[in-house]
């Protein structure tokens, strides 16, 4: 009998986890590479799902496409472990039970990048070769992305007439990442010829249930659910699931009440859950009507504005000219001088304080904590900046919560220098999102959703800064950057310092069209060590020859190299006021005093420059 035929009047049992299994056997490496290198273990598996009870399994390949077998070196055996992984498969299922072939997404949690037309190629050459050795249908599984799984159901509904299970997984209870609610998302893919649909991963039989209950039975489709044995727990740097195999089989009944043909497990799920479900519905009866609970699901955050003190720094810098300071923390606990430092800005006059997230990779007191203090206790705007390789997702998150809930508006988008740059090379860099996913986090938070697409209940009011660096070989290249990270969604661009006014007029030129303002950095020299030093060993900056001989010829006086450092800084404020209404310093080694002369120049410049415009208008009219 087919599997579709033994549907319309049976309950199924599905196997369990084959990855998550094989992680606690300690299997470190790509899992379906085992397909070819112990294919002994992978029978071993499936055999104890079918003596478990298992009427369906399904091949060891979730995972065995080209994008995905890239990270290991393996995208050149794609066909070889698809096609070792079916025989397996039916090696051990000797006629006892459907063999499906494996097919996961690719679009993970986070903001995606991978191509569409990428995902088509990899997907129809595990598809073919899938088909090719024969199993009894496919199953795609844990798609957190809805447009990404209907695009691959439509090609193979296009390619196979055998049966075809399309689940998805939730991003909360009920809700995908794109906030389609999971009825609607299940009616679609019925729609698009999946024989059976349903959800997977993610969540553990409470919470599945509960999305379950809105779920209407399709009338084209049967209905799956593979929970996952509950929430994985991190002890001694594994992780394991603690699902008893008991809790499941007191779960399977109520899955069988929600209309569920085809019930399986997915990650913590051992042949002992299997058993313990195979043991308590096999002789159920399949629903054919259920009542539905009505649910009002919010997908779009309320509009209650985010108060703002002040002007978005990207409108200020717009309209007149701006003077920014850089900062940053101390490395050490006391903050004497850098407080020192703020107050002394503040009275010259400047727009914003800008505090680095712990650069060059190290450690200094948290930008969030002074910048907090700087607002409230010196009355000046701070500049938070945000790097990528510090935070996973949820950190960054969290962290951007925590920035608006202290009112903290105006930040900094960078992905950061490489933790192995620092003081603690043994660090980890986590860079789960690029300097350009942050962006456009930073944006979709400011419309009131989270990165997972969930309702935050109030919209942010951030003003998103993004860093541009000049000091490269192709000037166009670092404009194409600019325009990326506008599409993103940054308002506003601070440089990485400039050494020579042949640069600032190849910036300006290059630059022209581009409306969103950028504030040209400055830094002043202390010597020519100093000099030496950020030529050389700095990512990002550029000084030049004439410049680094200045300070050289100075070397053995460290007062006249800071005041020549100061000299030179100041002809290029009055090159760069000339075509840039933003003015970014950067102050060196917390000498403050160097930067608080410099904005005041800054300024003093720019009222000269603006009475001389107004005259030359003037002069012009009459």
């Amino acid at each position: 009998m087919s599997f579709l035929q033994k549907l319309q009047d049976e309950i199924l049992i599905a196997d369990g986890a084959i990855g998550t299994l094989l992680y606690s056997y300690g299997t470190g490496s790509c899992f379906e590479e085992l397909n070819l290198s112990h294919p002994e273990d992978i029978v071993s598996i499936h055999q104890a799902y079918l003596e478990a009870g298992a009427d369906v399994i399904q091949t060891n390949t979730y995972a065995a496409n080209y994008i995905k077998l890239q990270r290991y070196g393996l995208e050149d055996h794609v066909k070889e472990i698809n096609s070792a992984a079916v025989r397996i498969a039916k090696q051990a299922a000797e006629n006892r039970a459907y063999v499906m072939g494996t097919i996961g997404g690719n679009r993970g949690i986070k903001p995606n990048t991978i191509p569409l037309e990428e995902i088509k190629r990899s997907f129809r050459e595990q598809l073919y070769c899938l088909l090719l050795e024969g199993v009894d249908g496919i199953i795609l599984e844990t798609f957190y992305d809805l447009h990404e799984v209907e695009t691959v159901l439509a090609i193979a509904r296009q390619e196979t007439a055998l049966p075809i299970i399309a689940q998805v997984s939730l991003q909360e209870p009920g809700i995908m990442q794109d906030q389609t609610h999971v009825n609607d998302a299940l009616k679609r893919l019925a729609g698009l010829g999946a024989d059976v649909v349903g959800v997977n991963c993610r969540l553990g039989p409470h919470h599945m249930l509960k999305t379950l209950e809105e779920v209407e039975l399709p009338t084209n489709a049967f209905l799956s659910a593979y929970p996952n044995a509950g929430l994985p727990a991190y002890t001694d740097g594994k992780y394991h699931y603690k699902g008893e195999s008991e809790y499941f089989r007191k779960s399977a009944h109520a899955f069988i009440e929600q209309g569920i043909r085809l019930l399986g497990g997915c990650c913590g799920t051992t042949p002992e859950h299997i058993r313990a479900l195979a043991d308590e519905v096999k002789r159920d009866v399949p629903i054919t009507e259920k009542t539905v609970k009505k649910k009002s699901v919010e997908i779009t955050a309320q509009l209650i504005p985010a108060k703002r003190d002040d002007p978005p720094l990207h409108s200020l810098v717009n309209e007149r000219p701006s003077v920014i300071v850089e900062l940053d923390p101390p490395r050490k606990l006391d903050t004497t001088r850098f407080f020192e430092g703020a107050a002394a800005l503040k009275d010259v006059g400047i727009d914003a304080i800008t505090m680095a997230d712990n650069s060059l990779a190290t450690p200094r007191i948290s930008n969030t904590a002074l910048g907090h203090l700087v607002k409230t206790r010196i009355g000046i705007r701070p500049l938070v900046h945000i790097t990528c390789r510090d935070r996973n997702i949820i950190g960054l998150q969290s962290h951007l919560m925590g920035l608006h809930t202290l009112g903290l508006n105006d930040i900094l988008a960078v992905t950061g220098d490489p933790a192995r740059v620092g003081d603690f090379p043994g660090a980890s860099s986590v860079y789960d999102l690029s300097s350009f996913e942050l962006i456009e986090m930073i944006r979709q938070f400011n419309s009131g959703l989270s990165v997972s697409g969930k309702d935050l209940g109030q919209k942010g009011n951030f003003s998103i800064g993004a860093a541009f660096n000049p000091n490269v070989r192709s000037i166009e290249k670092a404009v194409l950057r600019m325009e990326k990270k506008i599409a993103h969604g940054a308002d506003y661009f601070i440089s990485q310092p400039v050494f020579s006014e042949e640069t600032l007029l190849q910036v300006y030129e290059s630059t022209r069209h581009i409306k969103a303002p950028l504030y040209i950095g400055l830094m002043p020299l202390t010597s020519s060590k100093n000099a030496e030093f950020l030529h050389n060993e700095v990512p990002g900056i550029k000084i030049t020859e004439d410049i680094r001989d200045r300070m050289a010829s100075l070397s053995d006086d460290p007062v006249r190299s800071a005041r020549e450092g100061i000299a030179i800084t100041k002809t290029l404020i009055e090159a760069a006021s000339e075509l840039f209404n933003g003015i970014y310093l950067i102050t060196p080694f917390m000498r403050y005093e160097m930067t608080v002369e410099l904005a005041q120049y800054a300024q003093e410049y720019s009222a000269r420059l603006s009475r001389r415009k107004l005259h030359n208008a003037e002069r012009a009219i009459n």
